[in-house]
């Protein structure tokens, strides 16, 4: 029994690893209405898990131009997106409350 419970604790340890392995996680910030950093470096190929932080008083809405993501982070909070896999190019965001300052691009390598 013991070893059972051994080895079934040992497969969780690598399932959790193995997934862990396979998502990467991305901070963005949005700050006076435009986004922090506004170009992000992201690997091709993997599912990336994104916090978005506003640090704003307001509301914004986080849009993807060439990928189905649209979030609206209310202001002085936090919210998180999941996206991709993207495969290698550039890939467009921005804020949809404030279009002509909260612009962004995914880098995908």
């Amino acid at each position: 029994m013991k070893l059972l419970t051994s080895l079934a604790a040992g497969f969780l340890v690598v399932a959790s690893a193995t997934a862990m392995a396979e998502n990467t996680e991305y901070k963005l910030v949005i700050k006076d209405h435009m986004f922090e950093p506004i170009t992000m470096q992201l690997p091709a190929g993997k599912r990336i898990k994104l916090t978005i932080e506003n640090q704003d008083a307001t509301a914004e809405e986080f849009e993807g131009f060439h990928f189905p993501v649209e979030k609206i982070i209310p202001g002085n909070s936090k919210a998180v997106v999941w996206v991709g896999p993207f495969k290698p190019g550039n890939y467009g965001f921005m804020g949809e409350f404030n279009q002509d300052s909260a612009k962004g691009e995914f880098v995908v390598e």
